[in-house]
Parts: structure tokens; C-alpha cells; sequence
């Protein structure tokens, strides 16, 4: 059964960095798309960035372009999400996600992708 697992998330100043990390437990880790949402209290989950099968492809949302990064590593199945110059708007949950996934398109609808982790929380202190 394939699962998905976040990790890195914790309390952090505005301005400083963290990395999520999510470690997934599939057969095929090459066969998925990932991507990381967040969410918060009353609010849809949002998209914040997605990486193809290959890694050859990534997109970001508007309000975390020039700050975060993501990568895979498909040696250890893993897939991160580097953030820096962190601000309090980017308090969350955290969410990985996986979509089943030949192309390099990556998906922003969440209702796109195929399995979801628990998630991590991210605070962001001011």
C-alpha cells in the first residue's frame, strides 16, 4: 500500500529557512508526480509546488517563487521542499502528495493527485 510520509516541519522566525522532507513508500517512486500543498484553518488547500516524474520539470506558486525549492531524490524515494526567506503567511499545514504520472505537466489541483501524507506543520513567528 503506498504511503506517504512528511518530515521538517517545526516553529521558525520570519526570514529563516526550513526544509520538508517526504519519503515515499512505493514500489515505483519514478512513476509519480509530486507535489506539496498547504493548508490552513478555514481555507482551501493551496498549491505550492510540484515536480514531475523525472525531476526535469517544476512549478511553484506565485507567492513562493524565488524562495522555496523543490527536488527528488528517486535513490531514496524522496522528494523535499526547501523554504527560505519564510514569512508568517507561510504558516501550515504541510502536505505532500503524489499523482500517478508519465508527463511532465504538474498538476495545481489538489483534486488531481492520487495520495496525500498527513502532513507537517510549518509556523512562521513574526
Amino acid at each position: 500500500q503506498e504511503q506517504f510520509v512528511e518530515s521538517g516541519g517545526g516553529l521558525v522566525q520570519a526570514g529563516g529557512s526550513l526544509r520538508l522532507s517526504c519519503t515515499a513508500f512505493v514500489r515505483a517512486f519514478s512513476a509519480y508526480a509530486m507535489g506539496w500543498f498547504r493548508q490552513t484553518p478555514g481555507k482551501e488547500r493551496e498549491f505550492v509546488a510540484g515536480i514531475n516524474w523525472s525531476g526535469g520539470t517544476s512549478d511553484f506558486a506565485d507567492s513562493v517563487k524565488g524562495r522555496f525549492r523543490i527536488a527528488r531524490d528517486s535513490a531514496n524515494n524522496k522528494v523535499y521542499l526547501q523554504m527560505n526567506a519564510l514569512r508568517p503567511e507561510d504558516t501550515a499545514t504541510y502536505y505532500c502528495a503524489a499523482k500517478l504520472s508519465p508527463g511532465s505537466q504538474i498538476a495545481v489541483d489538489p483534486n488531481a493527485y492520487d495520495y496525500w501524507g498527513l502532513g507537517t506543520q510549518v509556523t512562521v513567528s513574526s
